[in-house]
């Protein structure tokens, strides 16, 4: 019960941290790793698959090793222990910075600065900002807001639950390598995809969580369900598909459409067809809708730790009797 309680404490601890400092400008573990990475990529990089799992595994498994072999270290250490999960969630959440971005985007659009907007865009997608008018980018911006709900906050609290602070650090390591090398360009069609596959597995779990519990959280449940029963499937990435259809239902506008990524231009399926177009003002709304979804997804892990250990407990009970 000890483990339990210092990984609900730590996360709640982690998760209040981003709350109040966000990501910090230097420094962040996570561009440390992305930095270390790197390193690998430049020395195994071959055109080829094998070295692509390679790479992969190095770079997510030595971050999971370090972390378990720091757990270790101090177990039997409460305060210490719950310090490493806090400190871990604050490291690999990134719920803060997600809608940081998001509102400044969703500002410059209020302001009528469609240019400034475009500028700033990058910093959340990876999209081309240049050829977007103002609705497409409200849409682009909801879109990301959705998506990262579950890969930046839901997908690495469902990892902490059951796996503690490798489980942390091991989902944030796959999804950064995913980020870095998973995308279908030239180069890494082949050598990214392990990452791509493995960081589908990992995103799994949170995404299904991500779309139920904005089920729960948004202005309407019946359209979350109704889009994300209709439309998730349509769309080409196995878990963004549901969390932006239930996105889009809670919020009764419609996601979907073409949109370019470096120069590649692609038309997805709508998702929530009888929605009304994004408007810039529906960037708050969603903002907010992915901040409840991580104080619900909190809440719901620390419930299912609880919940399993009770539930060890008894088998152990009936197992000595």
């Amino acid at each position: 019960m000890r483990a339990d309680r210092e990984f609900v404490y730590g996360a709640a601890a982690g998760l209040a941290g981003d709350l109040l400092l966000g990501d910090p400008r230097r420094g962040h573990p996570v561009a440390a790793f992305g930095r270390a990475a790197s390193r690998v990529e430049r020395a195994l990089w071959r055109n080829h698959r094998g070295w692509g799992a390679l790479h992969t595994a190095v770079c997510a498994g030595g971050a999971v090793a370090a972390a378990a072999l720091l757990g270790r270290a101090l177990r039997g250490r409460p305060a210490a222990s719950v310090a490493l999960n806090a400190a871990a969630t604050w490291a690999v959440v990134g719920g803060t910075s997600l809608g940081r971005e998001a509102r400044t985007i969703g500002g410059a659009l209020a302001a009528g600065d469609v240019d400034a907007a475009r500028e700033r865009l990058p910093h959340l997608c990876g999209r081309d900002p240049h050829s977007l008018d103002e609705q497409q980018i409200a849409r682009a911006v909801v879109e990301s807001v959705a998506e990262n709900t579950s890969d930046a906050v839901v997908g690495a609290l469902v990892w902490g639950a059951l796996a503690g602070v490798p489980g942390l650090v091991g989902f944030r390591a796959v999804n950064t390598l995913d980020a870095m090398v998973g995308h279908k360009s030239p180069r890494y069609r082949r050598f990214g995809w392990a990452s791509a596959r493995v960081d589908d597995v990992a995103g799994w779990p949170g995404a299904r969580l991500t779309a139920a519990l904005a089920v729960l959280a948004g202005e309407d449940a019946r359209g979350a369900v109704r889009s994300w029963r209709n439309d998730a499937k349509k769309h080409p990435s196995p878990n963004a598909g549901p969390v932006e259809a239930a996105f889009a239902g809670a919020l009764g506008v419609r996601l979907g459409g073409t949109l370019s990524y470096g120069g590649r231009v692609e038309h997805r399926p709508v998702l929530n067809s009888g929605g009304r177009p994004v408007e810039f003002g529906d960037i708050e709304r969603a903002v907010r809708l992915s901040r409840r979804v991580g104080w619900l997804t909190l809440a719901t892990c620390a419930a299912g730790r609880v919940a399993g250990h009770a539930l060890r407990a008894r088998r152990a009970g009936k197992g000595r009797g």
